[in-house]
C-alpha cells in the first residue's frame, strides 16, 4: 500500500472523485434517550438553489454558506460522524463537515452532553462511555428516520473526531478505558490536561452506572480519523492492538502545553496495528488547527473574554490555518477514497 501516494494526491484529482455539490444544513434534537437529548447538526449535498446562509460565523470564527433545511440530493451517500473536543461544539469542525457535504458525504455532529460548550453537566461528563454512546445513537438516528434512511448509505460509514472526539471514535473502533494503564501512565507522564480531567470525565474512579462491559465499539462504522486526539494512554495495550478497523491518525507537531502528540496520537501509532492505521504529523499544526478559522481580530477579542483563550487562534508563525485545512481535508479525502476503493474491489 503506498500510503506516501495517498497523502499526496494532487487536489485536482481528488475533486475529480466527486461532484461539487451544494450544502444543505439542519439541526435536530435525539430524543431516543430522555436523559440525554442530542442537538445534532447535518449537513448533506442538495440541489436546492435557494438563498445561502451563514452558520457557525460570530466576532471570532469565520462560518461557512449552507442552504438551510434544503432538500437532500437525489440518491445515497456515504455517512461520515464527527464528534467534537472537551467543551466544543460542531461549529470547531463546521469547515470540514461543510467541505465533505460537497463532496457527496452525509455529515452529523452531535453536541455531547457534559462536555460541550452549552452544556457542562458535571453529572453527564463523568459518563465517559455515553460519548461514542452519542455518535452510535447519531447514526441509529440516519438509518432509521424516513427522511434519512433512504438516502444513506450503510456500507460506507466514517467517524471522525478532533481532540475528545478523537478519544470517542477511537473506542468506536474497540479501543477501551483501562484505569489502570491510565494511572501508571500518568504516574511516569503526568500532563495536566489529560491526567487533570480524570475526574471530571468519570475516569479516576468506577461510576456507578457505567458499564460493565468496557467494548463501546460499533460494527457498523468501517472506518474512524483521529484529529489530534487526548486521553490516548487511557486505553489498554491490548485494546488497540486488537483493532481491526483502517484509522487515520493525524497529529499537530507543535505542542502548545497540553497534547504532545508523542504520547497522545503516537501511543495510538505505536499499538495499532501497522497495516490497519496511517499515522501523519503536521510540522506547523497545533491542537487548534483543526478547528474553524479565525477572524483576524480574534486574539485579542478572546483573550479579553477570558485570559489566555486567545491560544485558539494562534497559528505557528508563517503558517495557514487556511492552508493547514486544505493538507488536512486531502488526507481525509484521499484515504476515504482508497477505503472506499479497496471495499468496492473485495465485493
Amino acid at each position: 500500500m503506498n500510503w506516501t501516494h495517498l497523502l499526496f494526491i494532487p487536489l485536482l484529482l481528488l475533486c475529480n472523485s466527486a461532484v461539487a455539490f451544494d450544502v444543505g444544513f439542519t439541526q435536530v434534537t435525539l430524543t431516543d434517550d430522555p436523559n440525554r437529548p442530542l442537538n445534532t447538526a447535518i449537513w448533506y449535498p442538495t440541489s436546492d438553489k435557494s438563498d445561502t446562509t451563514l452558520i457557525g460565523d460570530n466576532p471570532a470564527f469565520i462560518g461557512t454558506q449552507v442552504i438551510k433545511d434544503a432538500q437532500i440530493q437525489s440518491g445515497t451517500f456515504p455517512v461520515i460522524l464527527l464528534s467534537h473536543g472537551y467543551r466544543g461544539n460542531w461549529r470547531n469542525q463546521n469547515w470540514l463537515a461543510t467541505k465533505l457535504a460537497s463532496r457527496g458525504y452525509i455529515v452529523a455532529a452531535a453536541e455531547h452532553p457534559g462536555t460541550t460548550s452549552f452544556d457542562q453537566s458535571p453529572e453527564q461528563a463523568a459518563k465517559w462511555w455515553e460519548r461514542p454512546r452519542d455518535v452510535s445513537r447519531m447514526l441509529d438516528y440516519l438509518l432509521s428516520e424516513t427522511s434519512w434512511k433512504q438516502s444513506t448509505n450503510a456500507d460506507n460509514i466514517t467517524a471522525i473526531g478532533h481532540s475528545l472526539g478523537g478519544w470517542t471514535v477511537m473506542q468506536l473502533a474497540g479501543a477501551k478505558i483501562d484505569r489502570a494503564t491510565f494511572k501508571s501512565e500518568c504516574k511516569q507522564y503526568n500532563n495536566p490536561r489529560t491526567c487533570g480531567l480524570a475526574e471530571e470525565l468519570g475516569l479516576s474512579k468506577v461510576q456507578a452506572t457505567e458499564p460493565n462491559n468496557k467494548d463501546l465499539s460499533d460494527p457498523r462504522i468501517q472506518r474512524v480519523v483521529s484529529l489530534d486526539l487526548g486521553l490516548a494512554r487511557s486505553f489498554s495495550v491490548n485494546s488497540l492492538k486488537g483493532i481491526n478497523v483502517p484509522t487515520l491518525i493525524l497529529a499537530a507537531g507543535i505542542d502548545i502545553g497540553d497534547l504532545p502528540q508523542a504520547l497522545e496520537s503516537g501511543y495510538i501509532a505505536e499499538h495499532m496495528p501497522l497495516n490497519l492505521r496511517r499515522y501523519k504529523v503536521y510540522e506547523n499544526a497545533t491542537h487548534f488547527s483543526f478547528i474553524q478559522d479565525c477572524k483576524s481580530n480574534a486574539i485579542p477579542m478572546l483573550n479579553e473574554e477570558v485570559p489566555g483563550d486567545g491560544i485558539i487562534c494562534k497559528d505557528v508563525l508563517g503558517a495557514s490555518r487556511s492552508e493547514l485545512h486544505q493538507l488536512i481535508l486531502n488526507d481525509i479525502v484521499g484515504f476515504l477514497n482508497q477505503q472506499t476503493e479497496q471495499q468496492a474491489n473485495s465485493i
